[in-house]
């Protein structure tokens, strides 16, 4: 990641910094606004890959949720910001998100049927710090999808493998379950989605 700019900044500050029509993406960590890089080719296509799966399965069972082009999640605290690679909002919900409709930003969990980060070489981001900030603002499910095997060993285990972590909010604390292999993903939000692991990592390889 590449930091923008040192002072640090409170969310509003951010939302009023953040350029129109930016082909960048920004998040703000720690109150430092940080430029995403951009992914891999082998990240966008898995990315996709799950985007294009669970809008399937949105249209199979005509649930009422959307996944929008652009959305930025408002932390607990204010000094954070995130785009996850993928979000699943509840379109029932977003009529009592205040700065929906003008901003896309949401501010409260409950809006959240599911968010998905793809693991690049920020890793650390996506198993430590996100983990933290998606379950205090009780988002019901959040995967790390680790196609590649870039996180840490205690995270995926050693040797390293791929592995899809799912957290899901019981009690309002995060349960995790893995999956590797041939194992079908279990969703929360999806539960009928027939999904192996292997079948989302095989999307990020090459022919």
């Amino acid at each position: 990641m590449i930091q923008t700019i040192s002072k640090t900044i409170t969310f509003d500050e951010f939302v009023a910094w953040y350029p129109e029509n930016s082909v960048h993406k920004y998040e703000l960590h720690n109150g430092v606004i940080l430029e995403m890089p951009l992914g891999t080719g082998d990240h966008s296509e898995v990315t996709g890959f799950i985007s294009g799966e669970i809008h399937f399965e949105i249209r199979r069972l005509q649930l009422p949720y959307s996944i929008p082009g652009d959305c930025l999640l408002k932390l607990s605290r204010d000094e954070a910001g995130y785009q996850p690679d993928l979000i699943v909002l509840d379109k029932t919900a977003l009529a009592n998100e205040p700065r929906w409709k003008k901003e896309s930003i949401i501010t409260m969990g409950s809006s959240v049927r599911l968010a998905v980060e793809v693991v690049s070489t920020n890793w650390q981001d996506d198993y430590l710090v996100k983990v933290a900030d998606y379950e205090r603002l009780s988002i019901p499910e959040y995967w790390v999808v680790d196609y590649a095997a870039l996180g840490g060993r205690r995270f995926i285990g050693n040797p390293k493998q791929p592995t899809i972590s799912v957290y899901q909010l019981v009690d309002g604390e995060y349960q995790i379950s893995q999956f590797r292999g041939n194992d079908i993903v279990e969703s929360l939000a999806f539960p009928e989605l027939k999904l192996t692991a292997e079948k989302i990592f095989l999307a990020g390889l090459p022919n």
